[in-house]
């Protein structure tokens, strides 16, 4: 029906490389499957359970207390959903945010630098290692980060959001150039 709302990716397709210089690089990942999951489930036993739900290749991210968010590349149809929340049953809670949020890739040698200039976390390897995740504020807007590599970083915001924060960090990656870091 052409009257209701249609899925259309925000971001897709956008890229930013800097200079090589700089080595920064913004992408926009694939709008696959962003899950809530909130309970007494340990990462562990989520991770088998995903796995048995056939998303052994989602990452799972520390959202709150005993809260967790569940990312991959990959679509989840609904059958899958319904598979998980129906294991997790009893352990936790499954909520799609597939729909809300969107996922931004950050990398380069410079990646940490210009993070730095949004957010107040320390992102240094020993303190914020790899697979490590926070909550935080990037200016006005609420971000979840995500160390997914030495000098890679993954950003998820509510899709509202996600054009700002991409133009707020392609600006200050654009300044990081001009400024010679």
């Amino acid at each position: 029906m052409p009257d209701l709302p249609q899925h259309k990716p925000v971001l897709a397709g956008t890229a930013y490389s800097g200079s090589a210089g700089t080595g920064i690089r913004l992408e926009a990942l694939p709008e696959g499957h962003l899950l809530h999951v909130l309970g007494t489930i340990e990462p562990a036993a989520l991770a088998t359970e995903l796995a048995k739900a056939g998303l052994a290749k989602s990452s799972i991210r520390k959202a709150g207390f005993r809260q967790w968010f569940v990312a991959g590349d990959a679509p989840l149809s609904p059958a899958s959903l319904a598979a998980l929340a129906a294991a997790l049953a009893g352990k936790a809670f499954v909520m799609d945010q597939s729909h809300g949020r969107v996922r931004i890739g950050i990398s380069g040698r410079s990646s940490r630098l210009l993070l730095s200039k949004g957010t107040a976390i320390d992102l240094d390897p020993a303190v914020f290692a790899d697979g490590s995740s926070a909550m935080t504020m990037v200016g006005h807007i609420s971000v979840q980060i995500a160390r997914t590599g030495d000098d890679s970083f993954e950003l998820t915001v509510l899709r509202s959001f996600a054009e700002s924060l991409w133009h707020e960090f392609k600006h200050m990656a654009t300044s990081a150039e001009k400024d010679g870091a």
